[in-house]
């Protein structure tokens, strides 16, 4: 079996990339080939952790411009994040694969509320941990949540799962000739403002050495080859 680069990684997917081709909602098959891609890393020998946006659900911030209070709309928001993750559990879970939702808000009924020695604890012992309910605080997005848990939990990397392969000068859908960056500090994603993360979450990765890769998680194997070591997708370190 081929050494692993990194044996603790914490996956962050936007809740969009559950669409699939849809416009809102959980696509049964694009939800079952990503708990694939993890089945294929726990098989390696991956501890793997997740946080799942909420935005194929609600966006807060959508209404919050529209009047509604933006505290509301983030709350709301942050249980769209803990649908996803039991959807994502419910998948991981008919693979065989055992898997726990740690919820930043109370939702005793439906998920365990998050700790952090607990959360050590199943991942050490080769459980899935889906973290939900993002920071538990308004204003507070879940790329932050991610790099939050990220550095509590120790991981090896930060994993930032897009449509792309990696970070671009510009969107290379709508911006053919953008540049590809291959590798890149945090503070030249802040300053040339590359829409890596947001810049909380960014500061926070930066400030504690937080290695990132951004890549596509639509190209089957990518995840299992990057953590065997290839260079796959773009690497955001605190120095470039």
């Amino acid at each position: 079996m081929t050494a692993l680069v990194y044996r603790r990684i914490l996956l962050k997917l936007s809740g969009e990339a559950l669409m699939g081709e849809g416009a809102h909602g959980i696509d049964p098959d694009v939800l079952e080939r990503y708990a694939r891609e993890v089945q294929a890393l726990v098989a390696a020998g991956a501890q793997v952790a997740l946080v799942i946006g909420g935005g194929n659900i609600f966006r807060g911030a959508g209404l919050a411009a529209r009047g509604m209070d933006r505290v509301t709309g983030d709350h709301m928001g942050m249980l769209a994040t803990v649908m996803n993750a039991l959807a994502m559990r419910d998948a991981l879970e008919r693979l065989g694969l055992p898997a726990r939702v740690m919820s930043a808000l109370e939702v005793d009924q439906v998920c365990e509320g998050y700790a952090h020695r607990r959360a050590l604890k199943h991942l050490e012992c080769g459980r899935v941990v889906l973290f939900a309910g993002g920071t538990g605080n308004p204003f507070f997005t879940t790329d932050s949540a991610a790099s939050l848990r990220a550095v509590e939990i120790g991981a090896d990397l930060l994993v930032k799962a897009t449509k792309v392969d990696g970070v671009y000068s510009a969107d290379p859908v709508t911006e053919p000739s953008a540049a590809f960056y291959p590798r890149l500090s945090y503070d030249q994603a802040l300053r040339e403002d590359l829409r890596v993360m947001d810049a909380t979450a960014i500061v926070l990765c930066r400030d504690h050495a937080m290695p990132l890769r951004v890549m596509n998680i639509n190209e089957t194997g990518a995840l299992l080859r990057l953590i065997r070591g290839e260079d796959v997708g773009s690497l955001v370190v605190s120095e470039s």
